[in-house]
């Protein structure tokens, strides 16, 4: 897309939201179309009554039929819809379309079976398999709302969630094999199931998808009379399945993100607007063409693995590689194996994955083609320059540009993006907004600023994806998202624009460190730490400073083989002082070989807070990171 296409468009879903999506909109096949006067009904400020977004009201339509059936329909039955590349190199599958859809039929018929209806929910507990967006597209089918539960969470995390929702079933697999590990993820649905009954939540059936590589069925806990073996079940029911045409604004999927509190928040998105947007912003954000093969190496248990693994690519009709095993398993060179073996074009990934294979060292990378790649996308957190430039130059040889990505669970979609071709890139920015998204930058006062400046990033009007409530939490709902700015929805994220218009985000303003009156986004330190050469990745919190307010504390992991000194210390904070200014240079510097994760990649800050402040009887469950002993090595490194 051209620039000037980019602007006009722009304009022109600014100027006439309601024309501009029912266009895109009718691209879809709906059994009743949307009242034409009431295309989006919103109420965005508390001070004027309730908060209410409502897009296309009164329209029928489906987003499994719009995801599958259609692209039978229209011819691409024997397209490959899912490419799966297991966890030991050599095992894989796929399915076309049109065995996706016979698939989708009998998991919804059985469903139905057991009584699960429109308007039920269906908590799916599974790893990536292909299952797992069967399963969704399932429960989107007959009109059930889904909630997925990533598959690295800890049986207490898993029960909140059903305790929350109360679902009729609980979808999972017996275990599943990450590198070398063996997860008993059954193990953990009984133990949260048998924790849920207690809190009057009892669940009928835990519908269990046998996975044989990881382990047997002899081997596996049975509970007969609630347990159920998918492959003994759901094979039996008919390949063709009724659609439950649903209102636009019923419920399609419940996600629970987790809070500034310890309760998690159920984040509610509805059909028809989610669709809409999901879909418009793959085609763009990626410039998708119809012979591409994309890969997310997103887990489903997250938004981006909705928006961009399941929804948005099949209401393409996209191609789309399904991933079940960790990146740099069986040596850090998996991905661009599997980038060749499949002939990727879009690759969408994390920074952190990608720092972590910058640390492992080019020749990885290079000892693989990688040609077929054509466009590189980032996600999940700001992505520092350093990475950037890995990742532009190294991974896409100068070529591929890069779609740096700012979105949320809660907006559904991109909402600040580049596209390819259309603009310049620069390191580190997400550039402009998607057609629709009118971000606004505001002081504390809740005043927008213009030209270049820095603040708390807010959106004025709403957009087809916004999710329209915390599930059962209508308060807190207001309180979070819209009353700290009245009139605009607040991301929570701080942002800087720069002379040209670009934004930058600097990451979650509780995650802004105020130091003698400085306002320091810890992003901003991290990078400047990862810009030096001995550093491969860096997680800054901040502590209670007795003079300052708040002070910079830094966990440094170092390249592979370089020893730790004082030296080295020095040096990192004199990188920070010649980047940033010497008040933001880090107070303590804390070796770690390792950070905490959780599985996909995210770091767990709570747990580096706690270890800054030596508040070690404090550090709660850990049982959901990639690597639990990774926590010993940081405490005993303490002071070091």
């Amino acid at each position: 897309m051209a620039g000037d296409q980019y602007q006009e468009m722009y304009r022109r879903s600014i100027d006439d939201p309601a024309g501009f999506w029912s266009e895109i909109a009718e691209t879809f096949y709906w059994k009743h179309k949307w009242n034409p006067d009431e295309v989006c009904t919103e109420n965005l400020d508390v001070t004027k009554g309730p908060i209410k977004i409502e897009w296309f009201k009164g329209g029928k339509t489906n987003i499994c039929y719009n995801a599958v059936d259609r692209n039978v329909e229209a011819g691409d039955g024997e397209k490959i819809a899912m490419y799966w590349e297991g966890n030991e190199p050599g095992q894989d599958a796929k399915l076309t379309y049109s065995e996706l859809l016979n698939k989708v039929c009998q998991l919804a018929n059985y469903l139905k079976s057991v009584g699960v209806g429109k308007g039920d929910a269906v908590v799916i507990y599974l790893p990536m398999l292909m299952e797992l967006p069967i399963a969704m597209l399932a429960c989107a089918r007959i009109g059930a709302v889904h909630s997925v539960v990533f598959a690295g969470f800890s049986a207490d995390a898993l029960a909140q969630r059903i305790i929350d929702c109360k679902p009729k079933v609980v979808i999972t697999c017996n275990a599943v094999k990450r590198g070398k590990k063996l997860i008993a993820l059954k193990d953990i649905v009984d133990v949260s199931l048998a924790d849920s009954a207690k809190n009057g939540v009892d669940v009928g059936i835990s519908l269990t998808y046998e996975n044989q590589s990881a382990m047997k069925r002899e081997d596996t806990k049975w509970t007969s009379g609630r347990d159920v073996w998918w492959q003994d079940v759901v094979p039996n029911f008919p390949t063709k399945c009724d659609v439950e045409w649903v209102d636009a604004e019923d419920p399609l999927f419940l996600l629970y993100t987790s809070g500034s509190t310890g309760k998690p928040k159920g984040v509610l998105h509805t059909t028809g607007g989610y669709m809409v947007y999901s879909a418009t912003t793959f085609k763009h954000a990626f410039d998708y063409k119809p012979s591409d093969i994309y890969w997310c190496t997103a887990d489903c248990g997250w938004i981006t693995g909705h928006s961009y693994v399941t929804y948005g690519p099949l209401l393409n009709g996209a191609t789309v590689l399904v991933y079940e095993g960790a990146p740099n398993y069986p040596d850090p060179g998996r991905c661009w194996d599997v980038v060749d073996k499949y002939g990727v074009t879009i690759f969408y990934t994390a920074p952190t994955l990608i720092r972590a294979l910058m640390r492992d060292g080019t020749e990885y990378v290079t000892r693989y083609s990688r040609k077929s790649l054509r466009v590189l996308g980032s996600v999940g957190e700001p992505i520092n320059p350093t990475a950037w430039r890995w990742f532009y130059d190294i991974i896409g040889d100068a070529r591929c540009p890069i779609s740096d990505t700012w979105w949320q669970t809660e907006t559904g979609g991109f909402m600040i993006t580049p596209l390819p071709g259309a603009w310049p890139l620069k390191p580190g920015s997400a550039t402009f907004p998607f057609f629709g998204v009118q971000p606004v930058i505001v002081d504390e006062k809740g005043k927008e600023m213009e030209g270049e400046c820095s603040g708390y990033l807010c959106i004025k009007k709403s957009w087809p994806g916004a999710f329209r409530t915390l599930y059962g939490d209508k308060d807190r709902y207001e309180t979070t998202y819209f009353k700290p700015f009245a009139g605009y929805y607040f991301s929570g994220d701080g942002c800087s624009r720069d002379k040209d218009g670009y934004h930058f985000l600097t990451g979650r303003v509780d995650d802004v460190i105020n130091v003698s009156g400085h306002r320091i986004g810890t992003a901003e330190v991290e990078s400047a730490l990862v810009s030096h050469p001995k550093c491969a990745e860096a997680a800054v919190v901040g502590i209670d400073h007795e003079v300052k307010g708040q002070g910079i504390y830094a966990f440094v992991t170092l390249v592979d083989g370089v020893p730790y000194s004082d030296e080295l210390r020095k040096s990192l904070v004199m990188t920070v002082r010649s980047q940033i200014g010497a008040f933001a240079a880090p107070d303590k510097i804390h070796w770690a070989p390792g950070l905490p994760k959780t599985r996909s990649g995210k770091i767990m800050r709570r747990i580096l807070r706690k270890i800054a402040s030596r508040q070690l009887d404090e550090l709660g469950d850990t049982s959901t990171l990639a690597e639990p002993g990774v926590v010993d090595q940081l405490i005993a490194l303490a002071d070091s």
